[in-house]
């Protein structure tokens, strides 16, 4: 792997490929020198591949995560209050933003000749790395929760990897993965290689921008990765001189489990865990996250702010999505179209501000209750049928 990896806290820097957190307890990321950086001549069809000057990795075979379209939302702007646009990442590979991450954690640990590749995840993580490591020709360790729902393991499955259901506190595999002395390389939540991946969706949102800067980027936070892939994306583009005006970073939550946003809301420097209650928003209800304070420091460094919504407000977005703009998300995407509107109506974000809203996963993969409304009519009374309705 090219590049040190750095601690964003205290500075601390490592050679070694082999951590995944600084001795004062904060977690690692690949540092990257962007001074030279420009917004690459390469073509769109390479996927995120056309930064490869500040990814770790060369380009592998395979189809390439990345280039998602970011359109405006014209339909939402009274909904959210302000003038908002979608980067919708539901439409990477198999459907989420953890394509990038995967695709440089994977293709790091086969170009180091590691022959396993492992993650802890009961949902997009879980099929976006055993995606990626039948690409590359390598076997797949997965660890899913024991009650992980049938439909999402058949999803999983696909791609034949290893599947271990995990039966006790499924919180602790994080962290004892990480630290098992085994020739598995494991691309976790918030593991520097996959936080390498995942910072483009920000590099390509300020290029599609350019030559504006939106006024603020809103996204779901769980682990903490994805939040501080963004984060580092921004101050390098910053460095670059691509970007002077650095976006505000709004991070939501489910209220149900909202480790940063108490923490937020609370005036603390740190993230503690939290306890849980059931919320639709699954994906991102992680009680304990290990860059949670990372994801914290990163609102704060950009003058952003963390909230939670309720799981109504949750549902409510994501209808308004599907009906509106015809885009079908994830609850845990939808949290950040209701995280929106809360910061709308709080007065942090105002009526001409542009915001981005990264919706990180897409809603076609399993079932959410939605109500079904339909007719049963005969093919004689076709054209009345219709009538009835149109007139």
């Amino acid at each position: 792997m090219n590049g040190q990896l750095c601690c964003y806290d205290c500075g601390g820097t490592y050679e070694t490929d082999d951590r995944n957190r600084c001795s004062c307890g904060e977690p690692l990321w690949v540092e990257t020198d962007p001074t030279d950086f420009e917004w690459p001549d390469a073509e769109w069809s390479r996927g995120m591949w056309r930064y490869a000057d500040v990814l770790p990795v060369s380009e592998p075979s395979g189809v390439p995560p990345g280039t998602t379209p970011l359109v405006r939302a014209a339909g939402l702007d009274e909904y959210v209050g302000c003038s908002l646009s979608l980067k919708h990442e539901g439409q990477n590979p198999t459907g989420s933003f953890k394509d990038r991450g995967s695709a440089v954690g994977v293709s790091v640990a086969a170009q180091a000749g590691y022959e396993w590749v492992g993650t802890v995840s009961h949902g997009n993580m879980a099929l976006s790395t055993s995606a990626y490591a039948a690409n590359a020709d390598l076997e797949c360790a997965v660890f899913v929760p024991a009650d992980t729902p049938r439909e999402r393991l058949e999803l999983i499955a696909r791609h034949d990897p290893h599947l271990f259901r995990v039966e006790g506190e499924y919180g602790k595999l994080y962290h004892e993965t990480l630290a098992l002395e085994t020739d598995v390389a494991f691309v976790n939540s918030d593991t520097p290689l996959r936080v390498a991946g995942q910072k483009t969706v920000a590099y390509e949102i300020l290029e599609q921008c350019s030559p504006t800067t939106p006024d603020a980027i809103a996204l779901p936070v769980s682990s903490g990765g994805q939040a501080s892939a963004v984060w580092k994306a921004l101050r390098e583009l910053n460095r670059a001189g691509l970007v002077d005006d650095v976006p505000k970073l709004y991070l939501v939550q489910a209220a149900a489990c909202d480790p940063v946003a108490t923490a937020y809301r609370e005036e603390r420097a740190t993230v503690s865990p939290v306890t849980a209650d059931d919320t639709i928003a699954v994906s991102i209800a992680n009680s304990d996250p290990p860059s949670g304070t990372r994801a914290l420091a990163a609102a704060r460094d950009t003058g952003g702010e963390v909230v939670s919504v309720p799981d109504a407000e949750i549902r409510d977005a994501m209808d308004r999505l599907s009906t509106t703009v015809g885009v079908s998300v994830e609850p845990s995407s939808a949290v950040a179209i209701a995280g929106i509107r809360t910061l709308s109506q709080s007065g942090s974000i105002e009526p001409d501000d542009d915001v981005v809203a990264i919706l990180t996963g897409s809603g076609y993969k399993e079932r959410y209750g939605t109500e079904i409304r339909s007719l049963t009519i005969d093919l004689e009374g076709l054209e009345r049928e219709l009538a009835a309705i149109v007139d």
